[in-house]
């Protein structure tokens, strides 16, 4: 793998984020003209609201007479408000989008690798990845883009109009505006490293506290649950540190920013004040009137006011590249170089409709970098209906032959069909040594495969299994409660859940990788009667055990090797 230097990463971290910038154009161009046309209306009504003053003090005009302008001020703010509105409504829905744009292309992603290449990541990391990381990039697009724009341009339209008022007061803002963009970039180079650490060190703590939960049982046992409670506990008093070191850097940054600005605001003030007092007789000050002297001093605080909130929403920019650090990572991790293209389903189609086999190895291998060939070559067919049983000793690639199957991974070398379709097109049932079952009802637990099951349906599949007698017992039927892993259950009870689960979904391919390793002798017998109906209904098994005892459902029998394998009927 190459590896990239810290700038060619946090080049590579901006590229993606203005690439997913780019797909939003139109919105984005429509937040930053909202925000143009509500500055035009702002020093529409800073204008009026000078006037009407310098027309009451200094003209003498009585109020009736100023009544219509007077009015025209409730449309401005009103229109104001709904500009900015509009603004907030049209980033968030834009922040939105992006954001279940990049969650449904990690999703992609996560599919791709599978669960063999994904062994290594941490559950919990992948959730903080999925979570908080994505999040954190909404409010990027959805305020940090366009105010981007709003912190030159309303300036800038502001700058114009002092500058035409009084050049003085102008250089006055005009020279204390660089200072601001001066040190966001001197704060942003800091909270974007602290930002990264944050999302790296979230993940961390979120893997360990898991696998803590998972291993409580051991901990337990061996008394080293106030080990781990420890261990915990000074995970979280680090990620606390960073967390107030972020806070730190962030009030401080805004209290300096918050300083200039102020200091340049006292200085229009006090050159405002003594033009109009009489006190400068130099350059444009002789010629100041209390209506512009006044503008000046309503515009001198907007003038600053989008560099203050782009000040405050650059965190929100360090948040982003943060999290794009790890999201691209993830979203670049590389596959198999021979992965087929999956997006060609005409060339699929049709070599379904020429294949007669349920599944079908020519020459398939398997290697990996650091222990070169584990498997095959491999050349077999199976038809519809019939039963494979794959043996060998550990270590000789039964659980990898598995997973090449299941399209977790691709082969090495050599052809890998499942009904005509490259593996992993194919919806099939796996059913692992232990049953995957989660915290919920059993009506949940057997809707996982097959969301549209309705109740008949889940109860003719729990009677083929032999499990509607124990749902009879349950006072909440399908709504009854399952533990995680089934702890509420047998280890059989377990599998024929399991089972259950597969007679609903519309797959006739049923994988099982040791399915007796947690079963006692009545409830293998009881499991292989269940195979032997679901085989006579025209399910296809795939059957990875050492136990003897499945030779009886098999037609055909793969013995592994380290070096090679033996296919026989």
């Amino acid at each position: 793998m190459k590896v990239i230097t810290d700038q060619e990463r946090k080049r590579r971290n901006r590229d993606w984020l203005h690439q997913l910038a780019a797909e939003e154009k139109r919105s984005l161009l429509l937040t930053r003209l909202l925000g143009v046309v509500q500055t035009l209306a702002l020093l529409a009504q800073m204008t009026l609201l000078a006037w009407l003053v310098s027309e009451l003090l200094m003209e003498g005009r009585a109020l009736h007479d100023l009544a219509l302008p007077a009015a025209l001020l409730v449309p401005l703010i009103l229109l104001r408000s709904l500009l900015q509105s509009l603004q907030e409504i049209t980033g968030q829905r834009l922040g939105n989008r992006l954001r279940l744009r990049v969650r449904e292309r990690l999703l992609k992603k996560l599919a791709r690798l599978g669960p063999v290449r994904l062994s290594g990541d941490s559950p919990a990391g992948l959730s903080s990845q999925w979570l908080e990381q994505v999040d954190a990039l909404q409010i990027y697009f959805a305020r940090f883009l366009p105010q981007m724009t709003l912190a030159w341009l309303t300036p800038l339209l502001i700058l114009v109009l002092v500058f035409y008022l009084d050049w003085v007061a102008g250089l006055f803002l005009l020279v204390s505006a660089p200072l601001i963009p001066l040190f966001m970039a001197l704060v942003g180079w800091g909270a974007e490293r602290l930002n990264q650490q944050h999302f790296v060190l979230l993940q961390r703590l979120s893997g360990h506290f898991l696998d803590r939960i998972r291993a409580l049982t051991t901990l337990k046992l061996f008394g080293q649950t106030q080990a781990a409670c420890n261990q915990v506990a000074t995970a979280t008093e680090n990620y606390r540190r960073l967390n107030l070191r972020t806070l730190k850097v962030a009030f401080l940054s805004s209290a300096v920013l918050e300083f200039f600005a102020s200091v340049a605001i006292a200085a229009v003030a006090i050159y405002v004040g003594f033009g109009l007092l009489g006190y400068l007789a130099w350059g444009p000050a002789a010629s100041l009137t209390l209506f512009s002297g006044l503008l000046i001093l309503l515009l001198a605080p907007e003038f600053f006011q989008p560099l203050r909130t782009l000040a405050q929403q650059y965190h929100d920019r360090a948040a982003a590249l943060g999290a794009a650090d790890s999201l691209v990572d993830l979203l670049e991790r590389p596959l198999d170089s021979d992965q087929p293209d999956k997006s060609d389903s005409t060339l699929s189609t049709r070599e379904e409709r020429l294949s007669p086999w349920m599944l079908e190895l020519q020459e398939v291998t398997l290697s990996y970098p650091q222990r070169g060939q584990v498997l095959g070559p491999i050349s077999l067919t199976l038809d519809r209906g019939e039963a494979l049983l794959i043996t060998g000793r550990t270590g000789s690639g039964k659980s990898s032959l598995l997973h090449l199957l299941a399209g977790f991974m691709q082969p090495s070398s050599g052809r890998l069909r499942v009904e005509g379709l490259p593996a992993g097109e194919r919806r099939l049932i796996w059913m692992h040594q232990q049953a995957f079952i989660f915290h919920g009802s059993w009506a949940e637990n057997l809707r996982l495969a097959a969301p549209q099951a309705n109740t008949a349906q889940m109860l003719d599949a729990l009677q083929q299994v032999g499990l509607i007698s124990l749902l009879d017992q349950q006072v909440d039927g399908l709504d009854s409660l399952l533990l995680e892993g089934g702890r509420n259950l047998s280890g059989g009870q377990a599998q024929r859940l399991v089972l259950a689960r597969a007679l609903l979904t519309p797959s006739r391919l049923l994988v099982l990788d040791e399915p007796s390793a947690s079963l006692d002798t009545q409830a293998t017998h009881e499991l292989i009667h269940l195979l032997e109906n679901l085989k006579f209904q025209g399910c296809t098994l795939v059957i990875a055990s050492h136990d003897q005892r499945f030779l009886s459902l098999a037609d055909r029998r793969l013995e592994l090797t380290p070096g090679g394998c033996d296919a026989s009927t």
